[in-house]
């Protein structure tokens, strides 16, 4: 084991320690959660980087993805001709690609994929795999069933995978509600998976695969995290056992299709809205900062630059080292972490590609671990969008998850940092299932 590995292992406990420190009840803490949260973590990690049969499973899952996100291109190019064009593309009639536009080349895929996951629960495909995740969350750590679905189905859905849990929300502790907003924001949605791709697959073949493994080890990385910060002290009506979730089946397989690219539509319009609307306020505080930093800048006789995603970076430099991110990168990927935070991981994974491109970020393990640090809806937006979307499932619980929002952000973040940093534990140059090497 190299160094550096060395140095995101350390780094694993270091972010427990972080969130020790910052909770709410250290003498509540239910240490066999924590235990087999990071044990799990571990040996889903090992299975995906180091064992033969994980590499080609991995490796075969980011073949898949690829394949589907061409199968959405053919909509794209029949909509939107040129404009769907990628750069480095051809288009079926031979058109020339204008240059990257995120509204016509990459948004669009939502719908597809989303209409995809329609099919797929519709045919019980997708909770057959979610109820295998959660047995394994409440019988290996202990928690409650109900907190156990609503996690494993985050692996694969965003928002939605609330109402699979919609009879228990009433209920529930508030370290129950804490987990569930948590495993939320740690997470990201299948349907948002091509978007990502679309950024990063040019320069780096695998990126789906890992984008699949990133939230998957997110989700036990969020039970840890949330119950660190916010353990449980009361006693789930489910602790322990394995619940079934609430679907809503549609008459129809093509119902079903139809519901699910309405849904995409709906998170489409919604991730463009966020973008506009986050984007602007940024730059506007930005030039508040800026004229502030102006103003003491000529008080103190030296040039200030203030921006928001500046200061940010400062903030997660130090957990950017933590998680084995080598120095000579750390203050860029600590500046994209910052800005992931206010304004999406959408925008982070962007400039990710852009410093891949132009070959700023000087070691691999770099962008490997920032992949994974950047896989989930950890940010100021999603908050809102959690905890105003459960609230609307179970109005009295509302108070609860307004108190607790930020906390499970924080926990979040720590979570998704986690994730990058077990990624760095079992980096390793040259494995296919990393770069595209032999």
């Amino acid at each position: 084991m190299e160094a550096y590995n060395l140095v995101s292992l350390s780094g694993i406990f270091a972010l427990m320690v972080v969130a020790w420190a910052f909770s709410n009840n250290r003498r509540k803490i239910n240490w066999r959660v924590i235990f087999w949260g990071v044990v799990l973590q571990l040996a889903l990690a090992l299975i995906i980087f180091r064992l033969p049969a994980g590499l080609i499973f991995f490796n075969w899952i980011n073949a898949v993805v690829i394949k589907l996100f061409s199968f959405a291109k053919e909509g794209m190019y029949f909509l939107f001709g040129p404009l769907a064009v990628a750069p480095g593309e051809v288009g079926p009639a031979g058109e020339k690609s204008l240059g990257f536009i995120l509204a016509t080349q990459a948004l669009p895929t939502i719908i597809f994929f989303a209409a995809l996951m329609g099919l797929l629960y519709h045919i019980r495909l997708m909770p057959l795999i979610v109820r295998a995740f959660a047995r394994v969350f409440a019988k290996l750590m202990r928690i409650s069933g109900a907190e156990s679905l609503c996690s494993a189905s985050n692996i694969f859905v965003g928002i939605e995978s609330a109402l699979t849990i919609r009879p228990y929300l009433d209920g529930m502790t508030r370290s129950e509600l804490c987990t569930i907003l948590t495993a939320g924001m740690a997470t990201i949605a299948s349907t948002v998976l091509a978007l990502y791709v679309t950024f990063l697959h040019q320069y780096f073949p695998t990126i789906a695969g890992h984008l699949v493994s990133a939230s998957i080890l997110s989700a036990p990385a969020a039970i840890v995290m949330s119950k660190l910060l916010f353990p449980e002290i009361e006693k789930p009506p489910t602790l322990g056992e394995v619940v079934e979730g609430e679907y809503q089946p549609k008459g129809t397989w093509i119902e079903a299709i139809i519901y699910g690219a309405t849904e995409g539509v709906k998170l489409l319009v919604g991730i463009a809205a966020m973008l506009l609307a986050f984007l602007g306020l940024l730059a506007m505080a930005n030039w508040l900062l800026s004229g502030l930093g102006n103003w003491i800048g000529s008080m103190i006789g030296s040039q200030l630059n203030l921006s928001l995603q500046g200061i940010l970076s400062y903030i997660f430099y130090p957990l950017t080292v933590l998680v084995g991110v080598p120095l000579a990168d750390a203050p860029k990927i600590a500046h994209i972490l910052g800005e992931r935070t206010i304004v999406t991981e959408v925008v982070a994974y962007q400039h990710l590609a852009g410093y891949i491109d132009n070959g700023v970020l000087q070691h691999p393990r770099s962008i490997v671990i920032a992949t994974y640090c950047l896989c989930g809806f950890a940010h100021i937006a999603s908050l809102a969008i959690f905890v105003g979307g459960i609230a609307a499932i179970v109005p009295k619980r509302a108070a609860d998850l307004a108190r607790f929002g930020f906390r499970a952000l924080f926990a979040a973040t720590l979570a998704c940092l986690m994730t990058g940093a077990v990624a760095g534990v079992f980096f390793r140059p040259g494995v296919t299932i990393l770069l595209g090497g032999p």
